[in-house]
């Protein structure tokens, strides 16, 4: 009888090495982004002069992706990316990068258009259903199976989404307003905020597919969607200037960090989906907003409640059941 022993030489051992190396990598670009995403409503908030934010927030999401496209630029000449561009690019391979610019910038002006059919507080709740349109859209577009723990898993992520999102609802406020009550959304803004769902969950996916589907560098995928980001996003900014404010107006320090970490996390996002799934994409936004309540604690003094911790252990829960092995 022969005994055959593992291999378990210097080959495994690197192996493994390398496999740990790449999970810290992983866990440094999305604990960055969990905090990039978390910090940014109380960066805005800080912002604040006499309740209002002194810039225009429409030349900030131009000037976001603009920071974006350049820093997509520079990293493709210091990685010799050019090398990819044998000749000038053709219409199809470019076009589909388009579309994701198109259906963010729709999901922009349907934030806006929702606000006349709801209240805030129904919409930070039911927009959570968002979670849901990506998931199935992901295992429909792109031919994913889920396994029924990561379904159970999602519906917890939603869950934990909807109760943060009661748990910062000032009830009793809202039932003692002189007016009547303030939480109100009509037919018409049901179906806004289902489409908002799905286009958000289409565009994440979308832009998967687009990703992972040509094998071109990064960098230079990401020139082609920022290209067409800061195009569409400028004509936006330009079709509303009926604001008061120039579009540099207000600009501060702050404001600039805020530019800087949103174009970082966009770029980080990329990769994330490149290399990973949209549905870690979900789970980050899931963890941020239980950064963005600590920050709010912390820098803004905010009252946090014990009703915070349930989300916190519900996201953990979500987490543990979708990517266990």
């Amino acid at each position: 009888m022969m005994i055959v022993i593992e291999n378990v030489g210097p080959a495994t051992s690197v192996k493994l090495k390398s496999e740990c190396v790449k999970k810290i990598k992983w866990g440094v670009l999305l604990g960055l982004m969990v905090l990039i995403y978390g910090s940014h409503a109380p960066l805005i908030t800080l912002t604040k002069e006499d309740g209002q934010v002194p810039f225009n927030p429409s030349s900030c999401v131009v000037m976001i992706e603009v920071a974006k496209l350049l820093i997509s630029l520079a990293t493709l000449v210091v990685t010799d990316g050019t090398s990819a561009l044998h000749a000038p690019p053709s219409f199809v391979l470019v076009a589909p990068y388009a579309v994701p610019a198109v259906l963010y910038a729709l999901n922009n002006n349907l934030v806006v258009l929702m606000q006349a059919y709801m209240d805030p507080s129904s919409y930070q709740v039911l927009s959570n259903l968002k979670i849901a349109s990506t998931a199935l859209l992901y295992s429909l577009c792109l031919g994913r199976r889920l396994r029924n723990s990561q379904w159970l898993a999602l519906g917890l992520l939603m869950f934990a989404g909807v109760c943060h999102s009661y748990s910062s609802l000032d009830l009793e406020d809202t039932e003692s307003a002189e007016e009547g009550p303030r939480l109100h959304i009509t037919l018409w803004g049901i179906f806004l905020v289902l489409l908002y769902c799905f286009v958000s969950g289409l565009a994440a996916v979308y832009t998967e597919m687009v990703l992972k589907s040509q094998r071109l560098p990064l960098s230079l995928q990401n020139l082609y969607l920022y290209m067409f980001g800061v195009a569409i996003n400028l004509l936006c900014s330009l079709s509303s200037l009926a604001s008061d404010k120039s579009f540099l107006e207000g600009y501060s320090g702050l404001v600039w960090v805020i530019i800087s970490g949103q174009a970082a996390n966009g770029l980080l996002m990329s990769v994330v989906l490149k290399h990973g799934s949209g549905i870690t994409r979900l789970f980050v936004i899931s963890c941020s907003m239980l950064v963005n309540a600590l920050l709010s604690w912390a820098v803004l003094g905010l009252q946090l409640t014990p009703f915070f911790l349930l989300p916190a252990v519900t996201v953990g829960l979500a987490a543990y059941l979708y990517y266990r092995q």
